[in-house]
């Protein structure tokens, strides 16, 4: 997902005082990470002073990054889910987790999942469908659990290999295969039966 010699020498430069590759840093993860704290926060002040509160721990904490141990990504991935239960945890918030999809503007990563929906509109239409289509799959999203909720997004959303997941999540693939089969299943249900309500 990352090129580790590029990333790795980002890393370095930032270690020895590179502005300029910190800010590249934060040029290129900025959108991912703000749209996995949007996802939990649901407002974008909110989601907005969360990514800042990531940004702050991942420059204090850049000097434990190992380039040889991981992808960046998968690193920078685990300090906003940590930053973001521990948030939660401390608002009280029902659910510590929560999906970690992107922001609900950016319907083309949810369509792959919105396929169960089928399209008998119009191409005027075409647009409509495809928002209407991102919106089923985000209600539906909300009503796994969040464990497979976030299996299931890391994967098809995210685009993270198993091993990477398992990372984040700190679970054996295994466990990975299986939530994102059972989420996948799950979403598939109630994608179908949105759509026959809806019909």
């Amino acid at each position: 997902m990352d090129d580790a010699q590029a990333v790795g020498r980002l890393v370095r430069r930032c270690k020895a005082g590179d502005a300029a590759a910190w800010e590249q840093i934060v040029q290129q993860y900025h959108r991912r990470i703000y749209n996995i704290c949007f996802r939990f926060a649901r407002s974008a002040d909110d989601a907005q002073d969360l990514t800042q509160e990531v940004f702050i721990k991942v420059y204090r904490t850049l000097s434990s990054y190992d380039v040889e141990r991981g992808a960046f990504m998968t690193w920078v991935t685990t300090i906003t889910r940590n930053l973001l239960v521990d948030h939660f945890r401390k608002s009280k918030q029902d659910r510590v987790t929560d999906s970690l999809d992107a922001s609900p503007s950016e319907n083309e990563d949810a369509m792959p999942l919105g396929q169960q929906i089928q399209d008998k509109t119009t191409p005027a239409d075409m647009r409509s469908q495809s928002r209407e289509a991102g919106e089923f799959v985000h209600r539906a999203l909300q009503k796994l659990s969040p464990e497979l909720r976030e299996a299931v997004i890391l994967r098809d959303l995210q685009d993270m290999d198993y091993r990477e997941i398992a990372t984040v999540l700190k679970v054996p693939e295994g466990t990975v295969k299986s939530r994102i089969n059972r989420g996948r299943a799950e979403l598939a249900r109630l994608l179908q039966r949105t759509y026959r309500q809806v019909m």
